[in-house]
């Protein structure tokens, strides 16, 4: 297990990181000096972020429950917060079980969801096969030219390339060499490979999108910070057909303590959960 280490302080405070939100709760506890943050992540670049906001200890490796649960011990780990992405949800099951096995608090933030879009040719999925199935439907009965920008990860690609012609996807990934290489086994053209970086505006997708003259976009409901909204309003006014794969829902979550806010969750680890840790 691949791990950087430092000093110890006060209490020890597991984050499954991985997007910005995990990032910003390290960098607010980091600040508070409280705690002993050891962050997990699946890659280095990742593993790198959470270091700078202020991880004082980084697992860089998936970890299924058997593995956060040696970390609960190697590290005496009191709370556990789940801030992975809305569709690791793998991860927040593994999280949830390990938790329950050693008796430790389990804290879950994700991102708000969105309000549903009411408007014409937006299509919502609960599934990547049905997203795919849905694309399918539409280019059998729309005129439309059949190409098709993937905006929903490189790890869902394979659903879309299974029934869909490889020369007509353009997917918008991480400018990663692991991510392009995965493109590439999938058998992708490099001209359709598109690595940046960042949540970009809705102007720059509008012009992403009518640069390479499509008709139809996938993407998931990952939330304001992921990004959605302003994939979803380019392509409304460039009168896209759009795929939204809906989150999964995790009954396990039910009974559990979630939070949306960033604050919220800093403030009740203070102030309510404070006087039982420090």
């Amino acid at each position: 297990m691949n791990v950087e280490s430092s000093e110890n302080k006060n209490v020890s405070v597991m984050v499954m990181s991985g997007n910005k939100d995990a990032y910003q709760i390290i960098d607010r506890l980091a600040q508070l000096k409280k705690f002993n943050i050891i962050a997990t992540n699946t890659t280095n670049y990742g593993a790198e972020i959470a270091k700078k906001s202020g991880a004082d200890q980084v697992v860089k490796e998936a970890l299924d429950q058997e593995a956060i649960e040696e970390l609960v011990d190697k590290f005496n780990i009191k709370i556990l917060i789940d801030a992975t992405h809305p569709f690791a949800a793998k991860a927040t099951m593994n999280s949830i079980h390990a938790t329950a096995a050693k008796k430790i608090v389990y804290i879950r933030f994700e991102r708000p969801k969105l309000e549903k879009f009411n408007k014409k040719n937006i299509y919502y999925a609960k599934s990547f096969q049905e997203a795919v199935d849905l694309v399918l439907n539409l280019l059998e009965t729309n005129s439309s030219n059949g190409k098709i920008m993937h905006l929903a990860g490189v790890s869902t690609l394979n659903y879309v390339l299974k029934k869909i012609d490889k020369e007509k996807v353009y997917v918008r990934i991480l400018p990663s060499i692991n991510s392009i290489q995965k493109c590439l086994n999938l058998g992708l053209k490099p001209e359709n490979i598109i690595a940046m970086q960042g949540t970009f505006s809705k102007e720059f997708n509008r012009a992403l999108m009518k640069e390479y003259g499509v008709s139809i976009i996938i993407t998931k409901e990952s939330g304001l910070s992921g990004g959605t909204p302003s994939k979803i309003s380019a392509a409304i006014e460039l009168g896209l057909d759009v795929v939204i794969i809906e989150r999964p829902e995790i009954v396990e979550l039910t009974d559990k303590k979630v939070f949306t806010d960033i604050n919220q969750l800093v403030n009740y680890l203070i102030n309510e959960m404070g006087p039982s840790l420090f």
